[in-house]
């Protein structure tokens, strides 16, 4: 019985291939069910296809992908497969050899397993960061966004810049530098650290809260940001000097976008259009009770499980059509909740002070507060007899009325 392992690859068509060790090209078995969904198994997992000759058929099955290396892995005198092969020889481009086998079979194993990001876009990130592309991560505050973009740079072992660019009120000595004055030497330019961070080979400049930063901050970043550009410009006059911006240098943009962040601003299309867009998703209960479980191993599951429920209920009551609340609890926020009750606060006691100052308390018992107050006694079973609705207060302001 003859044998071979192969690697399931994507063409240069985007057609499904696979290849031996040799670079030898074999058409993707589409005119057997089983034997395409083994083959696309393989692909999906990063894993080698093992081709086997039974008589006069081929059959197609998975193998770790360390077999597809030694003889084993070079298809020579196999009659039946070498009759699906579609290139005689190719020439394997070793910098993207290496490149493809970092994003599919070793990057994932650097995503700390409290990210919770699907295999998917996480290969979609490093993939993106090693092409230098600009990426912006976008979802609802607390999902993870920034941590995910620091992840990526760890992951690439890269000079690495951090610029909160929603926090700054001077974008312009921000990205540009100052001018100043002193006796001695009379008036002088300092650039910023932006600028070192541009000129810097292969660096990786992470941009936080763009869709917070003033519109001055986006003018200025067009070019530095465009592809064919590439350039930081130090003063808008005509003819003025500007940086460019060094090989390999990847920027990586997180950003709140959609109506409900007021604080934000709707951001420039032309910006928008400089980078691909990584939209992180809003986990649901079990993904976060998933999360939470992994960062406070001991903190009992029944707790965690009140405080991934019940911020899973505010998210799906902002959605309805009559909602009650105007906002939703985040994944950071859920993340805080948990510690206090890791540091021997109850689960009322988080609530309070995490959950409720996000509410308005106006309107009594139809307020935004009282309806997570409710939300938080359904699930609550913390061992307090605390009324978190204060019950008593209330019926003693009534008495002094009378």
């Amino acid at each position: 019985m003859q044998k071979c392992f192969l690697k399931p690859i994507v063409d240069d068509d985007k057609s499904m291939v696979l290849v031996d060790a040799q670079g030898k090209k074999f058409s993707w078995p589409t005119n057997d069910q089983r034997n395409n969904r083994l083959c696309n198994a393989a692909f999906k997992n990063a894993n080698a296809v093992k081709v086997r000759q039974v008589d006069d058929k081929l059959l197609y099955g998975t193998a770790p992908l360390d077999k597809f290396s030694g003889k084993d892995a070079i298809v020579d005198d196999f009659p039946l497969l070498e009759q699906t092969q579609i290139i005689v020889k190719v020439e394997v481009d070793a910098d993207q050899a290496v490149m493809m086998n970092f994003i599919h079979n070793d990057s994932y194993g650097l995503k700390p397993k409290h990210l919770m990001v699907s295999e998917l876009k996480w290969k979609y990130l490093i993939r993106s960061a090693m092409r230098g592309k600009n990426i912006m991560m976008t979802g609802p505050a607390g999902c993870g966004k920034t941590m995910a973009a620091k992840t990526v740079v760890n992951a690439l072992d890269r000079p690495e810049f951090y610029f909160n660019l929603g926090a700054t009120q001077d974008p312009r000595a921000t990205l540009i530098g100052n001018v100043h004055f002193n006796k001695e030497s009379g008036t002088f330019f300092s650039e910023s650290m932006f600028v070192k961070a541009i000129q810097t080979e292969n660096a990786v400049i992470l941009m936080d809260e763009l869709s917070r930063a003033h519109p001055e901050a986006w003018n200025i970043l067009m070019t530095v940001l465009d592809e064919g550009q590439r350039y930081l410009r130090l003063d808008e006059a005509d003819g003025s000097p500007t940086i460019k911006v060094a090989p390999g240098v990847t920027f990586i943009a997180t950003a709140n976008i959609g109506n409900e962040y007021t604080a934000t601003r709707v951001m420039d299309r032309a910006l928008l259009d400089r980078f691909i867009i990584v939209e992180m998703d809003t986990l649901n209960a079990s993904e976060e009770f998933e999360l939470l479980t992994k960062l406070f191993p001991n903190v009992d599951t029944k707790t965690v499980n009140a405080i991934s429920e019940i911020a899973h209920a505010t998210r799906v009551e902002v959605k309805s059509e009559v909602a009650r609340i105007s906002t939703s609890i985040s994944t950071r926020a859920c993340v805080e909740m948990t510690s206090l009750v890791y540091d021997g606060f109850s689960l009322t006691e988080a609530a309070e002070v995490i959950m409720y100052p996000q509410y308005d308390d106006a309107g009594g018992a139809d307020s935004e507060r009282t309806f997570v107050k409710q939300l938080v006694q359904k699930f609550c079973d913390d061992g307090t007899d605390e009324d978190l609705f204060n019950t008593e207060d209330v019926d003693g302001a009534d008495q002094d009325q009378q």
